[in-house]
């Protein structure tokens, strides 16, 4: 992967702390990076250091250890379709939201494809919660597969030292949506907060650190009567599919998406410090191929026409289960839905994956939002996009039928 020399300043804080990865680096960039501070907290890192991190988080050993998910050897099409015509000013659009990519495929076809912050195609970025939707549809796979045997059975069915906890009369279907009951704080700007101290929690020897952790939490209300963002709660999903399937989460995108939908490049999965993939984040991919994700959801998540997901999962997942007390907006299986029947996959600092069956339409985007982590200006911009996409495929349409 290609840096430029400034990208350089944002590992020094990530590389200093680490003796192996610092020594596995030649002497003359150690000797550039030694004069900055130690700091370890992603959620409190400079834009510079995120501008450097964001595409190399697998690559610092010393920071956390991966997985890596093959791909095939066939990867699927994506032809080129002509230029989008769109109400806005593009590279402006790409400058306010700091993006690293930006792509959108209609029917298929790339009609536009830009990379921004030195990033570019052969590079992987990394997801944050985009992962939660992919981890979703692992779900409903091992549902199909015979490995979980009902969205109804409760979480302690398949991890049993949730048993006694307040998860102990949760369901799949209400970690899934996020409507456990389960006391959480998901406050990104908040050191104190739980997403940002339970990956530092110290679990026994053999315990998994997100089970030891979310089995402590109370309960704050009845489970099925209220939604709340929960990362922790999707990280139980991934151990919950781990140990329904017997395999690595790794292992079983692999098998499951990215080898059989033809995922051009390998992606890499960022692990726990208990070895399990941290899967409400931190799936390194190629932009073409988190579009290529979406694709195959807009295709209705078959191979080769055959279902991988069983029958009406797909509408349940991407259709609103639950309010989030927005107007027109909903939570489904780990997809944020629309009203209009759209929905997306979105990951802080402006990760994306939008996708709008009516109008065959994917929009994927990488950024590194210089503001927070949920920059609401830089939100707001990004919905307002979508729909300028929306409207310049509608006008094409508009356009083609005037003709005939």
């Amino acid at each position: 992967m290609k840096f430029k020399k400034i990208a350089l300043v944002g590992l020094a804080a990530i590389l200093g702390a680490g003796a192996l990865g610092w020594q596995s680096l030649d002497k003359e960039t150690r000797g550039f990076l030694a004069a900055f501070p130690t700091n370890t907290d992603l959620l409190f890192w400079s834009t510079s250091q995120r501008d450097a991190a964001f595409r190399a988080l697998d690559r610092l050993p010393f920071l956390a250890k991966h997985r890596v998910v093959p791909a095939g050897d066939k990867p699927s099409a994506l032809p080129p379709g002509a230029p989008l015509a769109l109400p806005l000013d593009v590279d402006a659009y790409m400058q306010g939201q700091r993006s690293a990519a930006l792509m959108v495929l209609h029917n298929g076809q790339v009609r536009l494809e830009r990379y921004g912050l030195d990033f570019d195609s052969e590079g992987r970025w990394t997801s944050f919660s985009v992962a939660k939707s992919l981890t979703s549809t692992l779900v409903g796979m091992a549902v199909r597969d015979g490995h979980i045997k009902s969205m109804d059975d409760k979480v302690s069915d398949y991890i049993a030292e949730m048993k006694g906890s307040a998860y102990d009369d949760v369901s799949i279907r209400q970690l899934l949506t996020m409507t456990s009951g389960v006391a959480w704080n998901e406050n990104y700007d908040d050191p104190k907060s739980d997403v940002a101290q339970f990956n530092n929690h110290k679990p026994k020897d053999g315990e998994d650190a997100v089970v030891s952790y979310l089995r402590k939490l109370p309960r704050a209300v009845p489970a099925g009567t209220r939604w709340l963002y929960s990362t922790g709660e999707t990280n139980l999903v991934g151990v919950l599919v781990a140990r329904a399937t017997q395999k690595t989460l790794s292992d079983y995108l692999s098998e499951k998406i990215w080898r059989p939908a033809g995922m051009e490049q390998q992606a890499t999965w960022i692990l726990s410090k208990s070895g399990q993939e941290i899967s409400g984040c931190c799936l390194q991919a190629a932009t073409r191929d988190f579009a290529r994700f979406g694709q195959f959801i807009l295709n209705g998540a078959q191979i080769n026409g055959q279902p991988t997901l069983p029958e009406g999962w797909l509408p349940e997942a991407t259709t609103s289960r639950t309010g989030i007390g927005q107007p027109g907006r909903g939570y489904g299986y780990q997809w944020w839905t629309y009203d209009d029947g759209s929905f997306a996959a979105r990951g802080i600092f402006g990760q994306g994956i939008f996708i709008d069956p009516a109008r065959k339409l994917v929009i994927a985007s990488n950024a590194n939002w210089g503001n927070n982590a949920t920059d609401p200006t830089a939100t707001a911009a990004r919905e307002a996009f979508y729909v300028a996409v929306q409207q310049a495929v509608d006008a094409e349409v508009a356009e083609a039928a005037a003709k005939r």
